[in-house]
């Protein structure tokens, strides 16, 4: 379909617009967008006091195994609780 013009107009102005619609003037700054000097990259404070060494790998199959325990821990008192609670209701009825 061959576009007019005045749609290749309404694209650009659509295109060129600020947030919210509203087109920001030459010079001026947006509350909300940090001030183009502040843009670049932020340098990180120095370090203070010693530089520690890094720390030791990481052992998965042992994290593994006290993961697995923790969630078969978890499930084993989340049963517990249910049957406590439907004790409970059954006593109440």
């Amino acid at each position: 379909m061959p576009s007019s013009s005045s749609d290749c107009n309404s694209v650009q102005v659509m295109a060129s617009r600020g947030r919210r619609g509203v087109p920001a003037r030459d010079g001026e700054q947006r509350r909300d967008e940090p001030r183009r000097e502040d843009q670049g990259e932020q340098q990180a404070p120095a370090p203070q006091g010693p530089i520690l060494p890094p720390p030791p790998p990481v052992d998965y199959g042992v994290f593994m195994q006290g993961l697995v325990q923790a969630m078969q821990t978890q499930a084993h008192t989340e049963a517990a609780l249910q049957a406590q609670l439907e004790a409970q209701v059954r006593i109440i009825r």
